[in-house]
């Protein structure tokens, strides 16, 4: 039976891309719908190109975010969704969706977490001064990117500053990363600790 997972993404969807490169159809892995807040994503169109079904769920149409991803959870329990990927899904989601998907939602974030959470991590990170940054992949809870971490890849901070060029590192990171972890879940290799529920095991051997 196949692994199904679901994208929510707001924009261009270049982390949809890499899954769709990398895992769609692929050892038992499909991507079985997209979903955006924005109907102008760029990413439903890569998902039609791909042939994968869309929804469109915009905040304006509902009456509150509670309703709006009420929607989206009903939409998604429908077709049997194995894991949900928010792939730059700029919205929070309401503490009543986590707990219902509890431990079945990922998020990619360009830090190493617990550093430099919420929006535009990679201005923070360089305002800050650090020398390393990097990506993130964690489960999602009801904080903001404060949920267990999966997988992390750092990254050094180019000597320059440049954001140009730093954000292209971790773009590049985010497309190796976040379908790894995808697999692994896929795979069974992704537990979390009974005892430290904010520790979760990989049960393979990576390549760093």
């Amino acid at each position: 039976m196949a692994f199904r997972i679901a994208v929510l993404a707001s924009g261009a969807g270049t982390n949809l891309q890499a899954i769709l490169d990398r895992l769609h159809g692929q050892d038992g892995i499909e991507v079985a719908c997209v979903a955006s807040n924005q109907p102008g994503a760029r990413a439903l169109e890569r998902a039609r190109e791909a042939g994968i079904e869309t929804g469109v769920f915009e905040r304006s149409v509902h009456p509150d975010r509670g309703s709006r991803d009420a929607a989206i959870a009903d939409w998604l329990g429908d077709r049997d969704i194995d894991l949900i990927v928010l792939a730059g899904y700029m919205e929070l989601l309401s503490g009543e969706f986590v707990a219902r998907f509890r431990n079945r939602i990922v998020n990619v974030h360009p830090a190493l977490l617990p550093s430099f959470p919420g929006l535009d991590a990679i201005s923070q990170a360089l305002a800050h001064g650090v020398r390393v940054t990097g990506v993130t992949v964690h489960l999602v809870d009801e904080g903001v990117d404060s949920g267990p971490i999966v997988l992390q890849q750092a990254i050094e901070v180019p000597y320059t500053r440049d954001r140009a060029q730093l954000e292209e590192e971790i773009h590049r990171v985010e497309h190796e990363l976040l379908p790894e972890a995808i697999s692994l879940i896929a795979a069974g290799a992704v537990r979390i600790d009974p005892e430290n529920p904010r520790l979760v095991h990989v049960d393979v051997e990576r390549s760093e």
